[in-house]
């Protein structure tokens, strides 16, 4: 891979790392669709895979003990595991370019679900069925798109956590998928030295770019901050589509 590529990735997660610090996730929800323009879904994720270690690590640290996250959240957490596992396989078998279009579903889903008038109230009626469905879904589209916000989200909000707790969980969620999938695309020989190196080489980028974050994030407009977010995710998920069509 060119160093020019190299450069334009780095700067991708320098700033979407700045928005993961500010807003509690956003890392893989942003870096991924930009950085699949370039490449494919599969080389977005293992580029992705120590940054996300990183971070991951940092929100859950910067919210509360480690720990006491675990013990709270371990059953989604295991859930999202084995979901991402069963996700990962699948995108190693079966590369295509319909992960573009998948992942652009997902962004879009994303944004608009509180207009789609969607009843969730299942999810408080049936808690036991409602964690294993959101925590397999949330996996798998993990696995297949590096994205598993949206499931979370919807899961967590229904479910009456706070905002921290919903970052907590989103993150550790996120800490457990990474190893799985680490796994996988090692005994599958999908992940080869470079790549581990590059991925790596992007360490010192997320950790500047999370104190920046954390820094900015009382001092900024939050409504305006998430407008903008929310027209970028517009415009990168109608490019993933146009890309994948055309």
């Amino acid at each position: 891979m060119s160093i020019e590529i190299l450069i334009l990735f780095a700067i991708i997660i320098f700033f979407a790392s700045i928005v993961h610090a500010t807003i509690g996730f956003g890392l893989l929800m942003i870096a991924t669709p930009l950085i699949a323009l370039f490449t494919d879904i599969q080389t977005a994720i293992i580029y992705l895979l120590i940054p996300t270690l990183l971070i991951n690590i940092a929100s859950i640290y910067n919210g509360e003990k480690i720990f006491l996250v675990i013990k709270k959240f371990l059953p989604l957490a295991i859930l999202t595991t084995i979901g991402t596992g069963i996700g990962t396989q699948i995108l190693i078998q079966f590369p295509s370019e319909v992960f573009k279009l998948l992942l652009a579903f997902v962004i879009f889903f994303y944004l608009f679900s509180e207009k789609l008038n969607i009843n969730y109230s299942w999810i408080n009626k049936k808690p036991k069925s409602s964690l294993v469905t959101f925590g397999l879904g949330a996996g798998l589209l993990s696995g297949l798109t590096n994205v598993m916000a949206p499931f979370l989200i919807i899961y967590s909000l229904e479910s009456k956590h706070s905002k921290n707790e919903l970052i907590q969980l989103s993150n550790l969620c996120f800490l457990f998928g990474k190893f799985i999938q680490i796994a996988i695309f090692y005994t599958n020989g999908a992940l080869i030295y470079d790549d581990m190196i590059n991925s790596s080489l992007m360490l010192p980028i997320v950790f500047i770019a999370f104190l920046i974050g954390v820094k900015i994030k009382d001092k900024i407009d939050a409504d305006n901050y998430k407008r903008i977010i929310k027209y970028l995710l517009i415009i990168i998920a109608s490019s993933l589509i146009i890309q994948s069509l055309v």
